[in-house]
This record gives structure tokens, sequence and C-alpha cells, in this order.
């Protein structure tokens, strides 16, 4: 797990440089930082949306897996995580939970975290997870620097969620099928998405609810193989 604990290093790093920069802003830079890290992340979702090579498969995903979401309140859970941390943490920032909400969903989704975190479990490869930091280092950098303190406690989350894929590698090995990774990457593109609408104050969308959208893809997917369609 060397490459997710060099991930999660990188993030605390990144923070820290982004809460010393982030505190000598006025609220306009700090405000223009949030616009830009916005349209960055739409940019970044629409890529990964692009991806996709079965539309109908991606639709059929949000949907059941919204649902899903919607009934397990995922959104209402890691917030009162969020929560919990920022009570822990004696924090009294108001957009703690907001930081740890956004950066644990912007630096978990995406092509990166599933790939390199299977690739060092069966392997020991933790080459892609480096390059991984550096980017999450990076953002963290700007997001600290806006969104406060709660964006280093998503180290915790890279942790627990990269670790886990690390360990269970070898047995998570078909999620690297192209066939798979690309509606896998696809999906996670359109949370991503939702994430820029609500940097951007756009529009706060229950992004967090529809991360089962992620299993129900992966699931439909391998049936749609298997079936040979």
């Amino acid at each position: 797990m060397r490459g997710t604990i060099i991930n999660a290093v990188a993030i605390l790093a990144g923070s820290g440089i982004g809460l010393a920069a982030g505190s000598r802003l006025p609220e306009r830079g700090q405000r223009i930082i949030t616009t830009g890290l916005g349209l960055c992340t739409l940019l970044i979702g629409v890529q990964m949306t692009l991806k996709a090579q079965n539309i109908l498969v991606v639709i059929a995903s949000m949907v059941l897996g919204g649902l899903a979401g919607e009934l397990l309140d995922i959104e209402g859970a890691l917030e009162r995580v969020g929560e919990w941390l920022k009570s822990w943490a004696r924090s009294s920032a108001g957009t703690f939970v907001t930081g740890y909400v956004t950066a644990s969903l912007v630096f978990c989704v995406g092509p990166m975290t599933i790939v390199g975190s299977i690739q060092e479990g069966i392997s020991g490869n933790a080459d892609l997870l480096y390059a991984k930091s550096l980017l999450d280092g990076a953002a963290s950098v700007a997001f600290a620097s806006s969104l406060g303190i709660g964006v280093s406690f998503a180290a915790l989350t890279v942790l627990v969620l990269q670790g886990a894929l690390t360990v269970l590698g070898a047995k998570l090995a078909f999620l690297m099928w192209p066939e798979v990774l690309n509606e896998l990457t696809a999906t996670g593109g359109l949370l991503i998405i939702a994430i820029g609408f609500l940097l951007l104050d756009v529009k706060r969308l229950p992004g967090a609810n529809l991360l089962p959208a992620l299993l129900a893809v992966v699931l439909l997917t391998t049936a749609r193989l298997s079936l040979g369609w």
C-alpha cells in the first residue's frame, strides 16, 4: 500500500500549503479560485464521460444507482462523517463538510484510483498511484485554499478506499478490462460534473447518492459481456 500511503501524504502536504496560502487571500481571491476549480472539474468530468462506449448502460446505471443512493442516503451519511470529523478537529470552518465531501469524491472517483490501486495489489507496481499523488497534491493546494481544512481529511477516504482496492487487487482485476473501465470512467465523469456544478454554485446535486451507479455500471457491463451483447 505504499502508493496509497504516499497519495494520502501528498494530499495532507498540499492541503497544508493551500491552507497557508488561503489564509492570506481575500474573500474575492478565494471565490475566483473556487470558480476556476469548478470549471476545471467540469472539464475533467466531460473528458471522462467521453470514454463511454455504451451510453444505454451508463444511463441505466445512473438511474438505478441514484435510486439506491437515495434509499441509502449516502450523501447524508458522508456529510455526517464530515460533521463528526469537524467536531473531532474542533473546527469552526463553515466549508469543512463541503471541502471534505468534494475532495473525497474528486480524489476517489476516477480511473487512476481503480487501475492504480488494483495494479499495486496485483504486481506491487505503484507508479500510477505515484503519478496520482502528484496530481492530488497539486489539486489539494487549490481546494484547501478556498474550501479549508476539510480537504485534508479526504486523505482518510483515500486511505480506506484505495487501500481496500489494493488488498482486493487480484479479485478485482476484471475492472481493468477496457470494456468495463471505459463505462466505469464515463459514469465517474458524470459524478465529477455534479461536483463542478456545486463548486460553481449552479446547482447542488447529491453527488454521493449517485455513487452506487459505479457498482451498477460494473454489474450491467459484466452481465452484457457474459451474454455477448
